[in-house]
C-alpha cells in the first residue's frame, strides 16, 4: 500500500471490520510529506454532512474549510465510505476535476467491488485487509520475527518450533485481530471478539441487508462455525434455520462479501466439473471461530490454515473421483493436507492423491510434535 500512495490513483482499503483499515489509513497519510491533507471518519455525523451536500460546489467549500487547498496536489482520506451512498460519485467529481489523492476504506468488498467498478473504472486499486499474520502477530507481541523468514513453509525444524509454539497456540485460540491480540487478559480478548461479532450484525449486515434478517443470520453464523470446512448444503441448512435454501445462498453470499466467511471452492482442470462440486467455507479468524461454536481443535487449527495459506494466494480442495480429498491446493501449485499430529502414513496417503492430479508439489501441515522421528511436514506457525 505504501508504494501506491505516489500514485493518481483512488488507494481503495477494504477488509473485514476492526482489521486496522483505520490504522493502516492514517499511518499511509502520515506519510505524505506536505500539509494539504485531511482524514475524515465517516462514522461520525459531522462528516457524513460534508460528503452529503446537495451539490459539488458545497461540498468543495466545506472541504475548504476543513483545510483543503484545490489549487495544489492534496490528499483526502476517507474511512468507512460505504455509510455515504454518494460517496463515489463525489470522489470521481474530485478525482477528475482536482488533483486529489484519495485513500478510502470500507468493510464490504460487495460494497466496493460493485460501486467501485462502475463509478471509479481505472481510476482506483483496491487492497484486500485481514486479520493479522502469524508473524505481525509476533510484531504485535514484541516478539523479534525476523528469525522465522528461513522458515517459511520449510520442513518442520524442532528448535524453531520450541521457540514459538507456544506463541502460535494463543494465536489459534484468539485469533489475528489487532485489538485482541493487544488485549492484555483472556477476557478482554473474549469481549473484544464478542464486540467483533456484534458489530459486523449490527453495522455491516445492517447497511447492507434488512435489519430484520440479524436474528437469522446470527443463528447462521453460529452455524457455520459449527460446520467450518465443510461443503456448503443450502438445503440442509435452511431445514435446521427453517428458512428456504435460497435465503441461506443469499446470507453466505452476505457474510462472504463482508468478509465473515471465506468460501474455497473445488480444484479441477476442467471448469465444468468445478461447478458440480459444493464449496466449502471457514470462519476468517480462528479467534471468531472459538467464540461461536464449541469445536474440535482439529477444525480450529483448519480454519487457521485455510486463513494462513489465503494469505499467500488462491485457496482450493481437492476432491477425486472416489470421493479422497486433500485440504488445499495453493495457487493451482502444490497441495497441502492438514493433520494435527502428523504421520508418515499421512504422508503416504497425501502422495498417493496427488497422483491423480497433475500437481508436483504436495507437504503435510502439522501442529503438534510427532511422537515419532518423523519431521516430513511444514508446521503450522511456519505458513506466513
Amino acid at each position: 500500500m505504501e508504494a501506491h500512495l505516489s500514485k493518481r490513483q483512488v488507494t481503495v482499503i477494504t477488509g473485514m471490520r476492526r482489521v486496522g483499515k483505520s490504522t493502516a489509513v492514517k499511518h499511509l497519510l502520515s506519510l505524505v510529506p506536505h500539509t494539504n491533507k485531511l482524514y475524515l471518519d465517516l462514522e461520525k455525523a459531522n462528516n457524513r454532512f460534508i460528503l452529503n451536500q446537495s451539490s459539488y460546489t458545497d461540498i468543495e467549500i466545506n472541504l475548504q474549510v476543513e483545510g483543503i487547498n484545490f489549487n495544489e496536489p492534496a490528499v483526502i482520506a476517507l474511512d468507512e465510505i460505504q455509510l455515504v451512498p454518494n460517496s463515489t460519485s463525489v470522489i470521481k467529481y474530485l478525482y477528475d476535476t482536482y488533483p486529489v489523492k484519495f485513500i478510502v476504506t470500507g468493510s464490504s468488498s460487495f460494497y466496493l467491488r460493485n460501486h467501485f467498478t462502475e463509478s471509479l473504472a481505472g481510476r482506483k486499486t483496491i487492497f484486500e485487509m485481514a486479520p493479522l499474520s502469524f508473524a505481525e502477530y509476533l510484531i504485535f507481541n514484541e516478539v523479534e520475527p525476523t528469525r522465522l523468514q528461513p522458515f517459511a513453509l520449510q520442513a518442520y525444524q524442532p528448535a524453531f518450533y520450541d521457540r514459538y509454539q507456544a506463541h502460535y497456540e494463543r494465536y489459534l485460540q484468539f485469533g489475528g485481530f489487532p485489538e485482541v491480540v493487544l488485549s492484555e487478559t483472556d477476557k478482554d480478548k473474549e469481549q473484544y471478539l464478542d464486540d467483533i461479532i456484534n458489530a459486523h450484525i449490527e453495522l455491516d449486515i445492517r447497511l447492507l441487508s434488512d435489519f430484520s434478517v440479524s436474528d437469522d443470520l446470527y443463528k447462521l453464523m453460529r452455524l457455520l462455525a459449527n460446520r467450518t470446512g465443510s461443503k456448503v448444503d443450502y438445503s440442509k441448512i435452511g431445514a435446521l434455520l427453517g428458512i428456504s435454501r435460497h435465503k441461506v445462498k443469499d446470507y453466505l453470499s452476505l457474510l462472504n462479501y463482508t468478509y465473515f466467511v471465506k468460501i474455497v471452492e473445488a480444484f479441477t482442470a476442467n471448469a465444468d466439473r468445478a461447478i458440480a462440486y459444493q464449496s466449502k467455507f471457514y470462519l476468517s479468524d480462528s479467534g471468531l471461530l472459538n467464540r461461536l461454536a464449541q469445536v474440535s481443535s482439529g477444525a480450529v487449527f483448519e480454519t487457521a490454515i485455510a486463513n494462513q495459506l489465503a494469505n499467500l494466494g488462491t485457496v482450493q480442495y481437492y476432491q477425486n473421483r472416489s470421493g479422497a480429498e486433500i485440504d488445499f491446493i495453493l495457487n493451482g501449485k502444490k497441495a497441502f493436507e492438514v493433520k494435527e499430529t502428523p504421520t508418515e502414513q499421512d504422508a503416504a496417503v497425501l502422495k498417493h492423491r496427488v497422483k491423480s492430479t497433475a500437481i508436483t508439489e504436495y507437504a503435510l501441515i502439522g501442529r503438534h510434535r510427532p511422537s515419532s522421528d518423523f519431521r516430513q511436514f511444514i508446521w503450522g506457525g511456519a505458513i506466513y
